[in-house]
């Protein structure tokens, strides 16, 4: 959908996917990013316990694990505790440059 998308900053990464989800991710609490070429069975938003997929694609995964947890909505006004966010972008290798890249403040 066209509201949907991912903005980094120097201290936030915001992803959204149309009304179905929302977070804002203080880049503090990504403990870990990477690559996840791992199978995925459906395109939307999944999730439970913490664990979500967002995604439009079966290509260009990444994987976000988060601690502290983070606090999102997930398809639509429902409150989720986020751990760990799998996500498809169009340029992966550049989305985790930047992710990799320390804030300057």
């Amino acid at each position: 959908p066209g509201s949907s998308g991912i903005t980094v900053s120097d201290d936030v990464v915001d992803v959204r996917m149309g009304w179905a989800f929302r977070t804002a991710i203080p880049r503090s609490s990504i403990v870990a990013a990477g690559a996840d070429d791992d199978r995925v069975w459906g395109w939307g938003v999944h999730g439970w316990r913490g664990r979500w997929l967002v995604n439009g694609s079966s290509a260009g995964l990444i994987c976000l694990e988060l601690d502290p947890p983070v606090p999102s909505k997930a398809v639509g006004p429902f409150s989720v505790s986020l751990t760990t966010l799998r996500v498809s972008v169009e340029d992966r290798d550049a989305l985790l440059a930047e992710l990799d890249r320390s804030p300057v403040h």
